[in-house]
């Protein structure tokens, strides 16, 4: 027996695409290549494409289709909080070294691994996931 399949109507957000942060960064070649974007304030709210242009268009994809389907359950589309270009960070390179503990480096590790995707990546995925979950950086 098939399973139901449920329609979700588009919605016209009250912010758009443009007016949420988004990152691109490059996955290796070993995961096949190409380009990541997520969301820091959509926590789950990814897509992937071959170039920067591509990434972005399907981002915008399935933007529309992350807050539609956040409507379409009755549940709160959050608000955009970061905006890179009014905030002045000092000193921020965008680069830092983390000690973690080798047990956890190992799950990060196999979790990487298992996705497809660069430790890196996986890592800077999961740390814009958590900003966007608790809400303003400052």
């Amino acid at each position: 027996m098939r399973a139901a399949v449920k329609k979700i109507s588009r919605i016209k957000p009250a912010h758009q695409f443009e007016d949420y942060a988004h990152i691109v960064s490059p996955l290796p070649d070993e995961s096949g290549g190409g380009f990541l974007i997520t969301f820091p304030d959509l926590p789950g709210c990814m897509s992937d494409g071959d170039t920067i242009e591509e990434a972005i268009n399907n981002g915008r994809d399935v933007f529309a289709a992350y807050v539609s389907a956040l409507a379409d359950m009755k549940r709160e589309i959050p608000a955009p909080t970061f905006h890179p270009d009014t905030v002045e960070i000092p000193n921020a390179s965008g680069k830092f070294v983390a000690r973690v503990p080798k047990s956890i480096h190992a799950q990060l590790a196999s979790r990487a691994k298992a996705e497809g995707v660069s430790l890196n990546t996986l890592v800077l995925t999961f740390i814009a996931e958590g900003l966007g979950r608790h809400g303003k950086f400052a």
